[in-house]
């Protein structure tokens, strides 16, 4: 039986059914805030997406038809589950190792939801507002609590870099929405509601920028420069609106400045001293520090990739490949204390040979595609999420020259999520012969 169709009982059914999408919108739209949280209590509203989901796959056929059309980010994302895997049964690992990639698969079966006529409004509402909460604790911790990086509330103050991408992806969406809203670009939105809003969205880009900047992550704030950039070529080009385009790229610019002014400059000298460390980096002697830790584990990363080219050194077995070279003289002591080498690309390469480099680049390569080929759809319904998923994976790739964006939780849900879901998502919108068309 279809349980969204609800056949028979009329009026009480409809309600039903409206209630139910309703419930299922308001859940959707709180999963970011839930992977920012350590409450334990957020495994129920995934509980109810998941087995929504579930049923979904199973009793009805538009949802697969959704699936199939999205197929490519479905088998990129699965492809990155499995051959986890099979590294760790090939390296004979514990299936501890498996614990944050199985999420995966969750996602993979949540995102059944988006096929769903959901109250996306609300959803997208939901994003910002998420923003404006986040944002507001960086701010309550760095001027409240004196905390000099803020970090959020999941992961303590190693969180911070993981924290500062989950913010800047959702300050992107909500200037995504700012944009359309605004420019009138999003359909059935009546004009009273379209600035409400607007300002909600605009709220949630701007909490979300500056709790990023307050976290002082230079790899996230530096990624976001040319995502933002991206996107607002992306709104240009589909819109023709070049002026407002750089009249809003001019605003991110002075806002930008007063931001870095409030925060007495510090973020200015941290990406000041990225030179300093680069231009004294020596492997033997000069290796502490942020920016030199990561080009010692680089360096490290890419001798365990030439070593170990076929498979990679196992699953979470850098930091054990590490302790090990740095007993035998070969890395720097500075190091010993990392397992992962804060670089994702290199991350792979080490720990899962040209195979899970492969894997990670299809995981974003995909996605990237499928998205990029919606972007100009005619529907904006369609567009919108098209040009978010854009966003989403564009940060990702950047954030993870820099560090790793997959190894905790909090990104590792967020990606996939939304881009699974986005894509599923877009793949209901165009799945009939009118919306291929136009497409």
């Amino acid at each position: 039986m279809d349980i969204i169709a609800m056949k028979g009982g009329g009026a009480v059914n409809e309600k039903l059914r409206a209630g139910w999408l309703g419930l299922l919108s308001v859940l959707v739209a709180m999963m970011p805030l839930s992977f920012a949280v350590a409450w334990h209590g957020k495994v129920l509203p995934m509980a109810v997406l998941l087995l929504t989901g579930l049923c979904l796959l199973i009793s009805r056929p538009a949802t697969r038809r959704s699936y199939r059309l999205a197929r490519s980010v479905v088998i990129a994302c699965g492809l990155g589950l499995l051959y986890t895997a099979l590294n760790i049964l090939g390296h004979r690992l514990g299936w501890t190792a498996f614990d944050t990639p199985s999420h995966i698969l969750l996602f993979m079966l949540t995102a059944a939801v988006f096929s769903l006529p959901l109250r996306m409004r609300w959803v997208w509402l939901g994003f910002s507002l998420t923003g404006v909460a986040l944002g507001s604790v960086c701010i309550v911790q760095h001027f409240v609590f004196g905390i000099d990086r803020a970090y959020g509330l999941n992961g303590g103050d190693w969180g911070a870099i993981e924290f500062a991408m989950v913010l800047l992806t959702l300050s992107l969406m909500s200037l995504l929405q700012v944009l359309f809203l605004v420019g009138g670009q999003v359909t059935g939105l009546f004009p009273a509601s379209r600035y409400l809003e607007a300002a909600v969205h605009g709220a949630g880009a701007v909490f979300g920028m500056y709790g990023a900047l307050l976290t002082q992550s230079r790899g996230p704030l530096l990624a976001f420069v040319p995502v933002v950039l991206l996107l607002l070529l992306i709104y240009a080009r589909r819109t023709h609106q070049w002026r407002r385009s750089l009249l809003l790229i001019g605003a991110l610019v002075v806002g930008g400045v007063l931001a870095g002014v409030s925060v007495h400059g510090v973020v200015v000298s941290r990406l000041a001293a990225v030179q300093t460390e680069l231009s004294s980096y020596n492997h033997q002697t000069a290796a502490q520090g942020a920016v030199r830790e990561r080009l010692e584990m680089w360096r490290t990363a890419r001798q365990a990739f030439f070593s170990h080219p076929l498979a990679g050194v196992g699953i979470d077995q850098f930091g054990v490949y590490v302790r090990q070279q740095v007993a035998a003289g070969q890395a720097n002591p500075a190091i010993a204390k990392y397992d992962h080498p804060h670089n994702e690309y290199l991350e792979a390469a080490a720990t899962g040979g040209v195979p899970g480099l492969l894997v990670l680049l299809l995981i974003f390569g995909l996605p990237l595609g499928y998205f990029a080929r919606h972007v100009q759809h005619v529907n904006d319904a369609v567009a919108v999420p098209a040009c978010a998923g854009i966003v989403v994976v564009s940060m990702y790739v950047l954030c993870g020259l820099s560090d790793n964006v997959f190894y905790r939780p909090m990104p590792h849900s967020m990606y996939f999520f939304l881009v699974l879901g986005f894509a599923v998502l877009i793949g209901q919108l165009t799945s009939t012969p009118e919306a291929e068309r136009h497409g």
